[in-house]
């Protein structure tokens, strides 16, 4: 095996083991986790030294002698409703209290809700438990909103509970505070002294985690992977006012029970809030790489856990100056979250993490990962990882020889693109997703928590999958940008999403001018393809506000008493030639109706599930849902060719197997023929106008050179 290119989780008592792995991964560079430590005789093997570091946790003692210094959190109760004229509320009836605390020394933030009239009423008063509202108004609900203390650490408190740890909790530190930011960088400075065999400070981010809150019973109750609740603190309520003119509250916060979640558009607050934080964190996260570098060590942030303020597609995100950025590569598109960033180097960490809940008696590591590794390679095609590695605890993946034969195939397959590949060829016209997030939230549509599915979201990230290894060119645009007049750019814009999301885009269809502009774009010959609820806003005895350029509407039962078309599919459509079967739409919609001149390709329980339509020079294509699957992966890819009216391009380079695709590296030459299935596979390849058949193994790849199709 080709040495480099690959870090390994590191264990003290496994230092035989780790020098066989070295030679059959061609590892170059060792890393510790959290609960690990690496030997004497690990840090002098001549490998790379990761040392892993999180300035706010794991400093207990100095927590104990400054408690006004841990990090703090907004919770909302359940909505309780009032029989009487006085209601009783338990605060922390649904929130862990190992992890959470009431912060009684800051109540003047504390915020008590008539949910029913959207009031907040003065009147109540806390007994050390509960909250007892008083004059009540009967059979409204009503809500607390609170502060409280984070008294273990999220981060640490999710490895305790999965991995069965009995050490004592890590407590939080809010850096924001004065003393407490002053603190971190001398302790930083500390540390770096006492490491001087650790060559790359792997921050486990910087300094505020995304939202994870426990119920009562020690379970997730609330997970917002983009979450910014944890920075939120009286001092921070201050020092915003003054910078921004206006004091927040905690209702901006907990956003009645919804955390603000990326699904909703944001309010001015809350980008003002995500803008306030990320100033502040890339601020202190340069002084802490500019300290490393001091030590002629490198620094590389972890993107994840402590995550919330470093925005990789922000404004402030650059002038951090990591070295790189490392991250977990769950699927394709968190691999191009990851690889995307505009940073010097990236690294993935791939799926399963050797943790028991995975790696026991009967467990499928293989089965695990294999699924996981073929969508992040389909990524990686387009843009590759410098580095790759893994995360957890070596002495679990060693029990299970096949897995250690398999991340052997994926370590040369991933080493292999960086020898044989280069620049992948593109298509000569680009790929627009329009949402209300627009750039800073790239590759970062409809998810809930990282990598996990979820009943809402599958249906449209399986569009987000599909592309992420697609011969195009992607971006992220949000309505401004179509207003700037940025819809010259694109050969095809992307809208998808259910009715009222950030990612359909809500009221962000209540514009005439963002309207007028999409309209005038495709009618001069722009390709424009809705999924779901597509510019979904209900004004004027519409639905689908561009539902003249997508020729379907969806019936709300306003115009339940209007005849609707009975429709027959067509059969033979480019967009649909490789269909065999039923098109699996996940979720789906219904009532979905044609209007005008469109064709519709099919058609499931009355509904018009695909149908196409042209618009002036331009087209359209609708789709009610687009999971992943190898079959939707090539029915997307045909339906933007179609709605870029470039079908005579599509078969240049072409595989015709669609459980197997063709990435072709003009530049080195070379094509990598992958087989994306856990099963053998044949398939002819199309490259410029040769063929060649090829025979895959499961889960396998092969390497030609251009010059040798004949």
């Amino acid at each position: 095996m080709i040495k480099g290119r690959f870090t390994l989780p590191g264990e003290s008592g496994m230092e035989k083991e780790i020098k066989e792995l070295i030679d059959l991964w061609g590892v170059d560079a060792i890393r510790d986790s959290d609960g690990t430590k690496l030997s004497k005789e690990l840090t002098d093997l001549g490998l790379t030294v990761y040392s892993t570091l999180c300035l706010v946790r794991a400093d207990n003692e100095w927590v104990k002698e400054n408690p006004d210094c841990m990090q703090q959190i907004f919770l909302m109760t359940e909505e309780h409703t009032a029989k009487d004229s006085t209601l009783s509320i338990d605060i922390m009836a649904t929130f862990f209290d190992q992890q959470f605390k009431p912060n009684t020394d800051d109540m003047d933030y504390w915020q008590v809700i008539d949910r029913t009239t959207g009031e907040e009423s003065k009147d109540w008063e806390y007994d050390g438990k509960n909250v007892i509202i008083k004059n009540t108004k009967k059979y409204h609900s009503y809500t607390v909103s609170f502060l409280a203390w984070q008294i273990w650490e999220p981060v640490s408190m999710y490895n305790h509970i999965t991995n069965n740890w009995t050490s004592e909790h890590e407590m939080t530190v809010d850096p924001r505070q004065p003393k407490a930011r002053k603190h971190i960088i001398e302790r930083l400075e500390k540390w770096l002294e006492a490491h001087p065999k650790t060559d790359v400070v792997r921050f486990t981010t910087f300094f505020y985690c995304f939202d994870l809150v426990y119920n009562q019973f020690g379970k997730e109750k609330m997970v917002n992977w983009f979450g910014y609740a944890s920075c939120a603190s009286p001092y921070a309520f201050r020092e915003f006012e003054k910078e921004y003119g206006y004091l927040l509250c905690a209702e901006d916060i907990v956003d009645n029970n919804r955390y603000n979640t990326p699904f909703k558009n944001p309010t001015k607050k809350y980008l003002d809030w995500i803008d306030f934080n990320s100033k502040f964190v890339s601020e202190l996260a340069k002084e802490c790489v500019d300290l490393v570098h001091k030590y002629n060590k490198k620094a590389i942030m972890f993107l994840g856990d402590h995550w919330a303020g470093t925005e990789p597609y922000g404004k402030y995100f650059p002038n951090i100056g990591l070295d790189a950025v490392v991250g977990a590569a769950g699927d394709g598109v968190t691999t191009r979250m990851i690889t995307d960033i505009p940073v010097k180097e990236t690294e993935a960490r791939f799926y399963p993490y050797f943790f028991p809940d995975i790696f026991h008696e009967g467990g499928d590591p293989v089965g695990e990962s294999m699924p996981i590794w073929i969508k992040c390679r389909r990524a990686m095609m387009r843009k590759p990882a410098a580095r790759m590695g893994y995360g957890g605890y070596l002495s679990l993946a060693l029990k299970f020889d096949d897995f250690i034969a398999h991340v052997t195939e994926i370590t040369e397959q991933f080493k292999s693109i960086h020898e044989y590949g280069g620049k992948p060829y593109t298509e000569n016209f680009k790929i627009a997703l329009l949402n209300s997030w627009g750039k800073l939230k790239s590759w970062q549509t409809h998810q809930v928590a990282h990598s996990l599915w979820n009943q809402r979201c599958y249906s449209y990230l399986g569009v987000m999958e599909a592309l992420a290894g697609f011969p195009f060119d992607i971006d992220f645009v949000d309505f401004d940008d179509v207003k700037a007049g940025r819809l010259d750019e694109f050969g095809v814009v992307i809208n998808m999403g259910d009715a009222g999301t950030a990612w359909s885009g809500g009221e962000k269809w209540d514009d005439e001018e963002v309207v007028s502009k999409i309209r005038e774009w495709v009618n001069n010959g722009g390709g424009f393809i809705g999924v779901g609820e597509p510019s979904a806003y209900n004004k004027d005895g519409r639905f689908f506000t561009l539902s003249d350029v997508l020729g379907v509407q969806k019936e709300i039962g306003f115009t339940a008493s209007t005849n609707k078309p009975v429709v027959t599919a067509k059969k033979d459509h480019f967009i649909t030639e490789d269909v065999t079967g039923d098109i699996d739409y996940g979720e789906g919609m219904s009532m979905i109706y044609p209007i005008g001149e469109t064709e519709v390709l099919d058609v499931i329980n009355g509904s018009s599930n695909l149908a196409v339509n042209t618009y002036g020079d331009g087209r359209s294509v609708y789709m009610a849902g687009l999971p992943y699957s190898n079959e939707n992966a090539r029915l997307l890819l045909r339906a933007i060719y179609w709605a870029a009216r470039k079908e005579d391009d599509m078969k240049k380079y072409y595989s015709t197997n669609i459980n197997t695709e063709c990435h072709v590296f003009s530049e080195a030459n070379r094509a990598c023929v992958v087989n994306n299935t856990g099963e053998e596979q044949a398939t002819t390849v199309l490259l410029d106008g040769k063929k060649k058949d090829i025979k895959l193994s499961p889960m396998g790849s092969v390497w030609i050179g251009l010059t040798e199709v004949e």
